[in-house]
């Protein structure tokens, strides 16, 4: 099924996803790879916040390439979950309510997600130059330092991911 969805993701919205749904995002989406998600992990553990308020929001795990004259960014294409697997039950737990990326997630971050009423959407590998076009503003708003890997806010508009993975722990990977 296609669904629409205005961000931020709240439990409500999520809790209608299923995996194998079609998703279109509209609003703010924060992009953070490996780098961006152990400075993070290090901030927490240091008493300091987050550089974004992590209700509800959507983490996009993508690090893009120099934006062409005239657009926002570049190719924007996700990158492989799996390495941000340790990091993200944290986050989850602190009220994070979705990530995109690509792959398989481990079991920790599953029952995480099912805890939290989270979900996990994938964007399609290889079509970075069509997902750039669904970002219609982009700015770094921390670690500038990481170059690609910083992070940034994104504005979406009908941004297209797949439900992979739902709140009540449906996998699409292995559930037909």
């Amino acid at each position: 099924m296609d669904r629409y969805l205005e961000t931020p993701l709240t439990k409500e919205k999520i809790a209608q996803l299923q995996a194998g749904d079609m998703v279109y995002l509209t609003g703010t989406v924060y992009t953070a790879r490996d780098a961006a998600h152990k400075r993070m992990a290090e901030t927490l553990r240091d008493g300091g916040e987050l550089p974004f308020p992590i209700e509800n929001a959507v983490i996009y795990y993508m690090g893009p390439s120099p934006a062409r004259e005239g657009r926002p960014i570049g190719s924007a294409g996700p990158t492989t979950a799996s390495r941000m697997d340790r990091y993200t039950p944290e986050l989850l737990d602190l009220g994070m309510s979705a990530m995109i990326g690509k792959g398989k997630r481990s079991q920790e971050v599953r029952d995480a997600i099912v805890r939290n009423g989270a979900v996990y959407l994938a964007a399609i590998g290889g079509a970075g130059a069509l997902l750039s076009r669904a970002i219609v503003d982009a700015e770094v708003i921390a670690y500038e330092d990481l170059g690609t890997e910083a992070i940034r806010k994104l504005t979406v508009k009908d941004f297209p991911a797949i439900v992979v993975f739902d709140s009540t722990g449906r996998d699409l990977y292995i559930y037909n």
